[in-house]
């Protein structure tokens, strides 16, 4: 026979606030495991969401009290055209090396959708969706105006030139330390939710060290890599859109293994 587990009773979970228990871990309470307790408060199962990569939603989170559409596929598809260009260029496709058509999508489209996606996922409670999205609006403004002369950006290293690469080098560093970060919380998430974190973390260090080094085929790798990331982006932004009554298909969510007797 196999043991049965000790279920938590939600009034003792509320009681104890200022206890450990209850407080930063997920647990289950009832005879067949059918609530989940989550930071003192009692949900039943089809009550959360699971992790979406269409919601940029990364594990076990209520559902929203003043839906208001799906923002996150906005700026998934949002991202996954700009990182489509962006790797084109980096990779070399047909020879372009002037970058100013995609500072025309980094601003208009990745900054400005982007950014308003992400307040409109912290307005209906998705943290996850609203830090990101709302950190890489500004991310594709910031790297637009590098390429626009009345900004000076660039102008400002006319008398030390052999200062630019290393100068946007930090720059990209500085986002592919706030990526890794994001990417630990995809980690109980789907296969194609943590590669499109998982790629786009390659893609900041390939193309850092591409700029840090000179080298040409560093940032051919890394243009490959932003493709990638462009692809998973496309998936989950359409993973988001789909529906029984828009498509005869549905993009699968493959769930990643979770471990750990507290966890889902």
């Amino acid at each position: 026979m196999t043991e049965k587990k000790p279920t938590v009773s939600h009034d003792s979970i509320i009681e104890n606030v200022n206890g450990d228990e209850g407080v930063s871990r997920v647990q289950y309470d009832g005879e067949g495991d059918e609530f989940v307790i989550i930071n003192r408060k009692k949900y039943h199962r089809h009550e959360l969401m699971q992790a979406l990569g269409g919601y940029l939603n990364p594990g076990l989170a209520p559902y929203p009290e003043f839906p208001a559409g799906n923002a996150a596929a906005v700026g998934l598809l949002s991202y996954s055209v700009c990182t489509l260009v962006l790797g084109l260029y980096y990779s070399g496709a047909m020879g372009i090396s002037i970058p100013n058509v995609i500072v025309a999508l980094a601003i208009f489209n990745g900054g400005i959708i982007q950014t308003l996606a992400g307040f409109w996922e912290l307005a209906m409670g998705n943290v996850f969706a609203g830090v990101a999205f709302a950190s890489y609006g500004p991310f594709w403004f910031s790297f637009g105006v590098i390429f626009v002369d009345a900004f000076g950006i660039l102008g400002a290293y006319k008398d030390a030139p052999e200062q630019v690469g290393n100068a946007i080098g930090f720059f990209l560093v500085g986002w592919a330390v706030f990526t890794f970060l994001l990417l630990m919380c995809t980690l109980k998430s789907t296969v194609m939710f943590l590669g499109l974190f998982a790629t786009l973390e390659l893609t900041f260090i390939l193309l850092a060290a591409a700029n840090f080094t000179g080298n040409p085929d560093l940032t051919k790798a890394g243009g490959i890599m932003v493709l990638l990331s462009s692809a998973c982006g496309f998936y989950n932004g359409l993973a988001g859109i789909l529906s029984a009554q828009n498509s005869y298909f549905l993009l699968p969510e493959l769930g990643l293994p979770v471990f750990g007797k507290q966890v889902i």
